[in-house]
């Protein structure tokens, strides 16, 4: 059998934090990337394994969602 599952980022700057993270996409995982989204689409046959990589993905997510603010300037600036 087969899991399946699907995280959808969406925002002006969706593309630039989802082209960084398709570099690390296993067999298992598609991304498909629009002007304003990117869905990543991922396939395990235990779901221990599926577990495993959406949170690998969500914590790499995270660090390239703050990467992009702090390159466009969405990020708020310290007083």
């Amino acid at each position: 059998m087969k899991i399946k599952a699907k995280i959808e980022i969406r925002g002006e700057n969706a593309d630039l934090a989802a082209i960084a993270l398709m570099r690390d996409n296993m067999d298992t995982m598609r991304t498909v990337v629009t002007a304003k989204s990117a869905v990543t689409y991922f396939e395990a046959d235990k779901m221990g394994s599926l577990i495993a990589s959406v949170d690998d993905y969500l914590m790499n997510a995270k660090i390239a969602q703050d990467i992009v603010e702090l390159a466009v300037g969405e990020r708020d600036k310290p007083e």
